[in-house]
């Protein structure tokens, strides 16, 4: 059985939401080891193929993020609308988030007094940056989680969404240029461009792999989000095949006896296995949709919770960690789709307000420049 994707593309009815909740409940996995033991080395996959079950996890958002995001800024036809729906999908959540890590979890485990925690700049700093992500992130709170295996780090999974955010801005810039460049050569459309960029950029990626040149975390990052982009823009080329998934998914098997082909056959393949699942199984799995999409709260909720839970019980295990950490995350989560993000999410249609309000300064602008001159 093989269809193009592009046949698929045109329905809501697919499987993402499980796919990011199952990425993001492997990161929880993942970083359950470090945040018990003191150190991923003990991670299952690491000694095998050198890498981890968080760093498959961020692969699979950053490639879906790619493929959602691009489809969405050539659906709005409206620079506005995108930008609002982004900032109502990122923003409301993990500002309260952020609020509930300083003014709750914070004040709880700080060894400063509660008047010095609240007077220490550290815990204003913490909280205005990881709310904008413009600056990059702050992982500290001031005496928080001092005594955890895992030291200081409040958030560590929160590292992500600066990219996430720099690759949206990337990505609208990079489709806006090529729109107009087009106009008078006309190799260079958006979906030539887009893939050069990923060409290029997954070549970087796999050479870094063996002698590192550039940032391997930004590179990485980048190649994924534009493949993603990609397959959205050749999603009349791409054709998800059965066959092929049933031939990759042994391929990757076999390779893990060498880290290095490992890295090359996954790096390749990953992008075709996500939206083969991500589209393809039908039935009885698509009832999870009706549940909601609480991925991205199981995402920034997760660490605060699992350093929590190690401040907690001293010498916490593995196993104990996991399922602790995913049942307190998992109900937070829910709470923060439910009563937050879904709600914001109504929201986006008031974007019409925002272009209204945006065209009227610049209208009041222009008059102005008008009299004056």
């Amino acid at each position: 059985m093989a269809n193009l994707l592009s046949t698929y593309t045109a329905s809501r009815n697919n499987n993402f939401n499980l796919v990011r909740f199952m990425a993001a409940s492997l990161v929880l996995f993942s970083h359950s080891f470090a945040l018990a033991l003191g150190s991923g080395d003990a991670e299952p996959l690491r000694s095998t193929i050198g890498m981890t079950w968080g760093t498959i996890a961020v692969d699979v958002f950053f490639i879906t993020s790619g493929f959602l995001i691009t489809k969405s800024y050539l659906s709005s036809n409206n620079i506005i609308a995108f930008w609002w729906a982004r900032i109502l999908r990122i923003y409301p959540a993990l500002i309260v988030a952020i609020l509930f890590c300083v003014f709750c979890v914070g004040t709880w485990f700080t060894t400063n007094s509660l008047n010095e925690y609240l007077q220490d700049p550290q815990t204003y700093k913490y909280l205005i940056k990881n709310s904008t992500l413009f600056f990059g992130i702050e992982f500290d709170l001031p005496g928080v989680f001092m005594n955890t295996p895992y030291k200081e780090a409040v958030n560590g999974s929160l590292w992500t969404l600066p990219y996430e955010v720099k690759m949206y801005v990337i990505l609208a810039f990079t489709l806006g240029l090529a729109v107009r460049i087009s106009r008078w050569v006309k190799f260079a459309s958006i979906r030539n461009t887009i893939l050069f960029i990923a060409i290029l950029s997954t070549s970087i990626h796999i050479a870094n792999h063996f002698q590192p040149i550039l940032s391997i975390k930004s590179t990485r990052l980048f190649s994924l989000f534009f493949v993603g982009a990609v397959f959205y823009l050749c999603r009349d080329k791409i054709y998800l095949s059965t066959k092929w998934t049933l031939f990759l998914l042994p391929l990757l098997l076999v390779s893990s006896v060498n880290k290095d082909v490992f890295f090359v056959i996954y790096s390749l393949s990953l992008p075709f296995i996500i939206f083969y699942i991500s589209y393809v199984p039908a039935g009885e799995i698509r009832k999870f949709n009706k549940f909601g999409d609480y991925s991205y709260g199981i995402y920034i909720y997760a660490f605060p919770v699992q350093q929590s839970i190690a401040a907690t019980l001293p010498n916490v295990s593995v196993p104990i960690m996991i399922a602790l950490s995913f049942l307190i995350t998992f109900l937070l989560s829910m709470l923060s789709w439910h009563l937050i993000e879904k709600r914001f999410l109504k929201m986006k249609d008031s974007y019409v307000f925002i272009g209204t309000f945006v065209r009227y300064i610049g209208l009041k602008t222009r008059l102005a420049r008008a009299k004056n001159h």
